[in-house]
């Protein structure tokens, strides 16, 4: 299922959502200039190696430096292809607009990028003994489409299914599709964890715990006073500001 669109129009211009996407795009631009050789040097430099948090001893005989906390940053601006950094960017293009509406754009980048470092945390206390640079949004996007679970429980998404070449559109509710996506993480992260060959590369847990950390904190980064923007009805009552088409 790939969503397409979602049903909460944005209020105010998402300009740090804006910001995010060209400077992802950027320096993917940049990878692209890098031949292959440099360009894996340049992954183990600003990628998140699991093993080098751990194993400091085994860091320091490769030379790494294991006192540098930069990666927990660099890693979420770094793409590995083109299918990569599509995916991420028009996955933060269709929530990241509306969370950002609610938390305003400064608090909204600082719970963009702490989602980013949760989801990290999460991935290295799974695969602690890990050797390959985790990089990509996703785990921060992961925490965006957690926040916007519990932010537009009445919103609906737009989604393509293929069906044997058949190009299908729903329209599902935003709860139904982020659960799915949700669990289907936890389900490949599973098997990821049986079997760690066929995980294709995927930091399937950064995903699960960037969810959980915006699911479960996004309340600390809203706005507590009134906003000048108009509130739609498929947002979720927020630090008891009163919602005129709430019915729950």
């Amino acid at each position: 299922m790939f969503p397409l669109q979602d049903s909460t129009p944005r209020r105010c211009p998402p300009i740090v959502t804006w910001g995010l996407i060209i400077f992802n795009s950027l320096i993917f631009i940049f990878e692209t200039t890098l031949p292959s050789p440099v360009l894996e040097k340049f992954f183990f430099m600003f990628g998140l190696i699991p093993a080098k948090v751990t194993h400091p001893d085994w860091a320091r005989s490769l030379g790494l430096d294991v006192l540098g906390l930069w990666p927990f940053l660099t890693c979420m601006f770094l793409h590995g292809g083109w299918i990569h950094i599509f995916g991420n960017m028009w996955t933060l293009w269709i929530f990241g607009d509306n969370v950002e509406d609610v938390m305003g754009p400064w608090r909204f980048l600082f719970f963009y990028i702490v989602s980013g470092i949760a989801a990290s945390l999460v991935h290295i206390f799974v695969n602690p003994n890990s050797t390959v640079p985790i990089i990509g949004a996703s785990g921060a996007i992961a925490g965006v489409m957690g926040a916007y679970y519990t932010l537009f429980p009445k919103a609906r998404i737009v989604i393509f299914f293929p069906v044997f070449f058949i190009p299908l559109f729903f329209e599902v509710p935003a709860l139904f599709y982020l659960a799915f996506w949700f669990l289907e993480q936890v389900f490949s992260g599973a098997l990821s964890l049986a079997s760690p060959v066929s995980s294709g590369g995927i930091a399937w847990w950064a995903h699960v715990g960037g969810f959980l950390f915006g699911m479960l904190t996004n309340r600390l980064f809203i706005l507590s006073r009134q906003r000048s923007c108009k509130r739609f009805k498929d947002e979720y009552r927020t630090f008891g500001l009163l919602d005129p088409y709430d019915r729950w």
